[in-house]
């Protein structure tokens, strides 16, 4: 996969298809599956993030391109407008016409970074809520641990292509409030980065190193 730093807010990227099957996706899957595209779509994330120092931080536009023989996929991060009721593109209006937007691809990211103000809290906290996070360096969890006020989350942790996978559940009965949960979330995208491979995937391929209460369990063993 090729990768190009445009600024602070731009990346983009070209995967091959023959890379996209190289990595165990089909070709035609990535339009007509939406998990199966996530998944795809957040293992290449991940490379960037290594690769180009790209983190993840709130609302993402996302445009494709369908080359003859690949993908070439422009993520930008967007910014909050001055007065606060809209997310705005940091890039000039002239370059937007170079990459034409596949709404498939585009709605990946929906339901993981949508704008508080576009729903309710009833809507966005109902349910339990699930998250997976990657590390791919195993103090960033060992520090992690050490930060007080996280025991309560339900944890488990895997190990899967030489990368670290927290699995964290806030079950609805036992997180009420909303600020508690924004608040943890603050804290643990401080040291890992959310990723788009399923738990289910984790439990097939990867190995599961901590059945629960990762962060008590870590403090034990490296304190």
């Amino acid at each position: 996969m090729e990768i190009e730093r445009i600024n602070e807010n731009t990346v983009k990227f070209y995967i091959s298809y023959i890379d996209i099957e190289e990595r165990g996706f089909d070709r035609d899957e990535i339009w007509y599956n939406r998990e199966r595209s996530e998944e795809l779509f957040w293992e290449m994330m991940d490379e960037v993030h290594n690769e180009a120092e790209f983190t993840v931080e709130g609302p993402l536009w996302i445009q494709v391109q369908a080359l003859e023989k690949g993908l070439e996929i422009l993520v930008t991060k967007t910014q909050m407008s001055k007065d606060g009721q809209k997310f705005e593109l940091p890039i000039p209006e002239d370059k937007l016409k170079d990459f034409p937007v596949d709404d498939r691809i585009e709605e990946l990211l929906d339901q993981h970074f949508q704008p508080k103000d576009s729903q309710d809290a009833e809507s966005i906290y109902e349910g339990d809520l699930e998250f997976l996070l990657v590390f791919n360096d195993f103090e960033d969890l060992i520090a992690l641990s050490k930060r007080p006020g996280l025991d309560t989350i339900h944890t488990s942790l895997y190990s899967y292509e030489a990368k670290y996978y927290l699995y964290l559940e806030f079950p609805e009965e036992e997180f009420e409030d909303e600020e508690v949960i924004d608040d943890m979330l603050s804290i643990l995208l401080e040291y890992g980065m959310e990723s788009g491979i399923t738990v289910h995937r984790l439990d097939e391929y990867g190995k599961k190193i901590i059945e629960t209460d990762v962060f008590a369990t870590l403090r034990k063993h490296f304190s």
